[in-house]
């Protein structure tokens, strides 16, 4: 046997054992560029206006090339955009299927007066 063939065999071996299978998928996203107005909805802190706005920016401007692109949405800063970071996806089917709470910030706490 060559060394290509041998390579050859090794290759199929540990594509068929699942030793080179793709890295895990990540977890519930939102393609930015196929996604519907009540899709997008689905993300934390988007309501319906939002939502809205981020389609007719896509209309707009043609598809995204890359997730940050997404805070040229007016009502989207960098705040709003690290909150969504972890769900947004420019390939891919959306998988998003429940709507995302965030969670609610601390309240300070209460002194107790002397």
């Amino acid at each position: 046997m060559t060394s290509r063939t041998l390579m050859c065999m090794t290759l199929a071996a540990a594509l068929a054992t699942g030793v080179l299978a793709a890295a895990p998928a990540a977890g519930p996203q939102v393609n930015i560029n196929t996604a519907t107005v009540q899709q997008f909805q689905l993300l934390p802190r988007v309501g319906p206006a939002l939502a809205q706005r981020i389609v007719e920016f896509r209309t707009a401007n043609g598809p995204f090339k890359a997730p940050e692109e997404l805070a040229r949405v007016k009502g989207i800063g960098e705040k709003s955009f690290s909150r969504l970071q972890s769900y947004l996806t420019t390939t891919g089917a959306t998988t998003l299927t429940e709507k995302v709470r965030s969670p609610r910030a601390a309240k300070p706490a209460v002194k107790a007066q002397s």
